[in-house]
């Protein structure tokens, strides 16, 4: 009888190292390096981890190219025909015509902020946020007080328009790769269609899984 109780309660005490053995397992792999960690940082930061086109990428070009837009003979001689009135653009269509998905959405995002936040220029809302907008000015004739209802065919049309094109070229060899991206845009006269601009930027990058840095 003895002898029985004894046993059970070896059994007893080995399935509780057991459990406290397989605990610390496990324990010890939700902290091993393969765990997925999540680390908030700063959205200024610079983070290149494969080489492909990122935020960075499209706040730097959008800022340096509006930056040489806005600094060209077209300003001034716009300001003298009009009398010191800041000219209108709207921002048209940028065709990604690389393999490479680029979110060109927010690249156009970021050309007007730098065009809205330089103060030179006056930007004209979009084909689609301008039906947006029209559908709530004839809400406003059924629905507003007079006093507040937004009139129709006051709009600002523009004087210039932005366009331009995103091309992506990949040259790799074993685990080695250069990335070539070139932006070009084009500013140009809504009424006459001159193009009274053209810039163009470039961005090479070297992807290695080795040592060597060119």
């Amino acid at each position: 009888m003895f002898g029985s109780t004894s046993v059970g309660r070896n059994r007893t005490g080995v399935g509780i190292l057991c459990m406290v053995a397989l605990a610390m397992f496990v324990a010890g792999n939700g902290c091993s390096s393969g765990a997925k960690q999540v680390t908030r940082i700063d959205s200024d930061t610079v983070t290149d981890l494969s080489g492909r086109w990122n935020d960075t990428d499209s706040r730097l070009v959008a800022e340096e190219m509006m930056q040489d837009c806005l600094n060209h003979p077209w300003m001034t001689q716009h300001m003298q025909a009009t009398g010191g009135k800041l000219p209108a653009v709207i921002t048209g269509g940028v065709r990604n015509l690389g393999t490479e998905h680029i979110p060109v959405g927010t690249f156009l995002a970021d050309m007007e902020r730098a065009l809205i936040n330089s103060g030179r220029v006056q930007v004209v809302a979009s084909a689609e946020e301008r039906g947006e907008l029209r559908l709530e000015r004839a809400d406003q004739w059924e629905n507003a007080s007079p006093e507040t209802v937004k009139q129709l065919g006051r709009e600002l049309g523009a004087d210039y328009m932005l366009t331009g094109t995103l091309n992506t070229i990949t040259d790799e060899e074993g685990g080695d790769k250069v990335i070539y991206y070139q932006t070009d845009l084009n500013l140009i006269d809504l009424e006459s269609n001159v193009k009274v601009w053209a810039g163009q930027k470039k961005i090479k990058k070297y992807v290695s899984r080795g040592k060597y840095k060119p």
